[in-house]
């Protein structure tokens, strides 16, 4: 019989079956370790759905002409100018991430940490992978100083890096590189002949625009960038799995695209019709899903800033939250604390947590940081409850004083008080 050799099961998913088992069992969890936007869906969303029932035909692998015009609309509203000819639509910007894994040739360039998925999609590609540690004020992006020295060891020793993956704003940290990062980041890409995937599926939900400036490397590099982006963040429908791409002008654009494309039709064929129906309305942005949308990022803020004082005040150290819904906190101030209970890795802090307290958090070794530091991603937006609390929460004044988020975030605090007590 031939020996087969499998990868070993994601991370997320090893932990979800953890959980289930747990709950299961009757142990009362805060879950923070799944990345999902847990919003209740807007009632205009799933009426588009029924009406896209109909779209039962097969259609272009890229997606129908009226959704890649809404969705080049949404682009250009961006200050990215976009033809419809250049936009990719799939079920969830995963596959299209996976796609260019697939087209685009050589090895990848990580931020360290990154979004679980990224490492294993480029080794699934057969890449080899390079992480580069982020600047201290922000992630979801190398610091620029450090990648030009690993672009240079890598292909001393053999290594071919030509992709630099990027998140704007970041999952895992919860915060957004500021444009002067992304300028010497796209100044490297051009020195180095890089190409970028600036993955941006988190752009709508920056916490206060106005304090927070966005600038995408597709405005700085526009023809060696590619942005992928879904609704899955921002509109809480994850489960309906939407994506979109937007390609570069020129050859290389065109190249990409195409190769994305034929990747698709073996892969995915097109996306489902009435999630078509679903994009082309929620691309266009019409009034009640741009309130929605603010609304979101006003809640994912409020409750993202709590947590991060929460682990602030209990010792820790961690960069602000201005987009998205995550924090990322470092426990190293305590580590002679944590040490004397055998705490002294990501993967002993997480456990410690889940069997002390029952938080559930995702480790960042299984984010590619290093096993040894200190630190773990929370998902803040898993603490919003059922469907009508969370409609509570997004009208709320301060949704952090609502009874059923307030007990929760006293539960976190609790936890984190007792790492920092050593009791």
């Amino acid at each position: 019989m031939t020996a087969v050799t499998v990868a070993p099961p994601s991370p997320n998913l090893a932990l979800n079956q953890l959980v289930d088992r747990r709950r299961a069992a009757g142990d009362r969890l805060v879950h923070l370790a799944f990345g999902e936007a847990r919003l209740p869906v807007l009632p205009q969303l799933t009426a588009q759905l029924a009406a896209g029932a109909a779209r039962s035909a097969y259609g272009p692998v890229a997606g129908a002409q009226d959704v890649r015009d809404a969705v080049a609309g949404y682009f250009t509203r961006r200050r990215l100018p976009t033809d419809a000819d250049r936009v990719v639509v799939a079920p969830g910007s995963k596959p299209l991430l996976m796609a260019l894994q697939l087209v685009i040739p050589g090895d990848v360039l990580l931020p360290r940490p990154a979004w679980n998925t990224y490492a294993p999609q480029a080794e699934y590609a057969g890449k080899r992978v390079f992480g580069v540690p982020i600047p201290s004020e922000c992630g979801g992006v190398p610091d620029p100083g450090v990648l030009r020295e690993t672009i240079h060891r890598a292909r001393a020793a053999g290594g071919d890096p030509r992709l630099l993956v990027l998140t704007l704003p970041d999952n895992p940290t919860g915060t957004l590189a500021p444009p002067p990062v992304i300028r010497e980041l796209c100044a490297v890409a051009e020195a180095e002949d890089l190409l970028i995937v600036s993955d941006e599926i988190y752009r709508d939900i920056v916490h206060d625009p106005a304090s927070t400036p966005f600038l995408s490397p597709a405005e700085v590099a526009p023809e060696r960038t590619v942005v992928t982006t879904g609704l899955s963040k921002t509109l809480g429908v994850g489960g309906w799995r939407i994506g979109a791409a937007r390609f570069p002008v020129g050859d290389t654009g065109a190249l990409l695209r195409d190769a994305v494309v034929s990747a698709a039709s073996e892969l995915w064929s097109t996306l489902a019709g009435p999630m078509q129906q679903v994009a082309r309305y929620a691309f266009e942005e019409p009034p009640e899903i741009v309130e929605r949308m603010r609304a979101s990022a006003r809640l994912h803020g409020a409750v993202a800033r709590a947590v991060h004082r929460i682990a602030v005040d209990a010792g820790a150290t961690c960069r602000p939250p201005t987009g998205g819904f995550y924090v990322y906190p470092d426990f190293e101030p305590l580590r002679g604390r944590l040490a004397v209970r055998g705490v002294t890795d990501s993967a002993s802090l997480a456990g410690r947590l889940l069997d002390d307290s029952g938080i559930v958090v995702l480790a960042g070794h299984l984010l590619g940081d290093d096993p040894r530091a200190l630190r773990f991603k929370a998902a803040t937006s898993l603490l919003y409850g059922d469907p009508q609390q969370q409609e509570e929460a997004l009208h709320a004044d301060d949704p952090t004083r609502l009874p059923h988020i307030a007990g929760e975030l006293a539960r976190i605090a609790e936890a984190f008080d007792r790492i920092r007590a050593g009791g």
